[in-house]
């Protein structure tokens, strides 16, 4: 009869094995840190960086670029699903803009954040782009449908 306590110890394979759980954070966060100048978090694939223009289809963020952070003026995303979603850190975003899919963004200012619904095919001024408004920093982008 076989017995659990076998006082075998386990195999060092074991320990080697990568783990198979999907953490969700961003691929090569840190170089895009470094090369684009904005923090992308964690997210389920389907909001990826891409380079503007390429496709009609994207999901546009406009900024205060600041060169001493590394940060361009425009960043563009591209949704490969009806549904997903990016966490992200972009400072001083002040417009979005849609064309297929519509979004949901969350934007963080004085210590508030503020949810912004946008349809396909629409521009919307936010933060220090409205009258008044408040630098605001860009913290997630959902795809809604």
């Amino acid at each position: 009869m076989a017995s659990a306590e076998s006082g075998s110890e386990p195999l060092a394979a074991d320990a080697e094995m990568p783990s198979a759980v999907e953490d969700f954070n961003y691929p090569g966060a840190d170089r895009i840190l470094a090369d684009e100048g904005i923090r992308l978090k964690r997210g389920d694939g389907h909001i990826q960086l891409a380079e503007c223009g390429q496709t009609a289809d994207q999901i546009t963020v406009y900024t205060v670029a600041d060169t001493s952070a590394g940060r361009k003026g425009t960043y563009c995303f591209q949704a490969t699903a009806k549904s997903g979603y990016l966490t992200l850190e972009l400072p001083r975003v002040f417009a979005l803009e849609t064309s297929t899919n519509p979004i949901s963004a969350d934007l963080t200012a004085e210590g508030q954040t503020q949810t912004v619904n946008m349809t396909e095919d629409d521009f919307k001024s936010v933060g220090e782009g409205t009258v008044g408004g408040a630098q605001s920093v860009l913290v997630e982008i959902r795809v809604t449908g």
